[in-house]
């Protein structure tokens, strides 16, 4: 098979990652080489402000296995892995950190798993070397997108993961701007299976998930995937309706029983109540607006991202 059409595409978005990427490229580079396979690795630089890009493009000159996507600015992980599927050639396209949590070496085990007739391979980090709170909230977070998404998977959070070109060219069909290219992915998908791979612990830079983030990207996940939050609410509202209307009655019979001084003195649960119902009125308000808001953001039709240039070995292909 010439090198123009490789079998194996691994794609990795980089942003500040110029402590990491001389060990990733030499280990990746042995992984690669040790598939036996033609392959290319596609690097998206995903807006770095630091030497990352000039790291990568000096790479790519080099080695005419290397592909570098440079973004005008910085999209998100999501957006640099549909830049990298919608530049990958080859039939199995592997996904990877730039951070070496998830070691290169594991590569081959994903493919090997997909010659066996899978159309998406996962990965479960055995031995996580997070700190705890990461733990706790990826096992919230797996639970929470299991039970919203109806999708099975023991790890929604490891990059390392591996797909057939026919999944990859349906997921770049899709043009939703939030989305969650895992449980986008099962969904297409014909059979899915995990394997266990290592995981290590980050020993460079800082990882770009801070809280805020991993909350932000669990709400998008349920709004972008069921109406379950819509639902929710429905139901919240319906049982705080009945709740009220059996106060009123308690506060009605209470009056008419024991005089107008019994009601005086519970005004405060009443306004507890009042500002209870309220709270519920306008988290359902910005449920709503959250669903109207992304329904905006797709109408616009606007691109998940800008190229602004592409660079191989022996050129640089220059994009506006």
């Amino acid at each position: 098979m010439p090198q123009n059409c490789p079998y194996v595409s691994i794609v990795i978005p980089v942003f500040n990652e110029e402590e990491n990427l001389p060990e990733l490229l030499d280990r990746l580079g042995k992984a690669a080489s040790g598939l036996g396979k033609p392959y290319e690795i596609i690097f998206i630089n995903d807006g770095s402000r630091d030497n990352s890009l000039s790291i990568l493009k000096e790479a790519a000159l080099k080695d005419g296995h290397m592909v570098v996507v440079d973004f005008n600015r910085n999209y998100g992980q999501h957006a640099a892995v549909f830049a990298g599927f919608e530049a990958s050639k080859g039939e199995i396209v592997v996904t990877l950190d730039a951070d070496l949590q998830n070691p290169p070496e594991e590569i081959g085990k994903l493919v090997a798993t997909m010659e066996q007739g899978y159309d998406v391979v996962g990965s479960v980090r055995q031995n996580r070397q997070d700190p705890l709170f990461r733990k706790i909230a990826s096992k919230i977070i797996n639970k929470v997108t299991s039970s919203v998404t109806g999708v099975q998977l023991s790890d929604y959070g490891c990059m390392l993961r591996a797909y057939r070109s026919s999944v990859v060219k349906t997921l770049c069909a899709s043009k939703e701007i939030s989305t969650f290219i895992p449980v986008l992915a099962d969904m297409f998908a014909g059979r899915v299976t995990e394997v266990p791979v290592a995981h290590a612990e980050r020993m460079k830079g800082e990882s770009k998930y801070s809280v805020w983030k991993l909350v932000k990207l669990q709400f998008d996940l349920m709004t972008s995937f069921s109406l379950l939050p819509l639902r929710a609410t429905m139901v919240i509202g319906f049982a705080t309706s009945i709740l009220a209307m059996a106060a009123a009655v308690v506060l009605i019979a209470g009056r008419l029983l024991f005089g107008p001084a019994w009601a005086v003195s519970g005004i405060f649960t009443l306004f507890s109540a009042v500002f209870f119902f309220m709270g519920v009125i306008l988290f359902g308000l910005g449920l709503l607006g959250e669903y109207t808001g992304r329904i905006y953001q797709e109408v616009r039709r606007r691109p998940r991202y800008v190229i602004r240039q592409t660079v191989r070995s022996g050129e640089a292909e220059e994009r506006r």
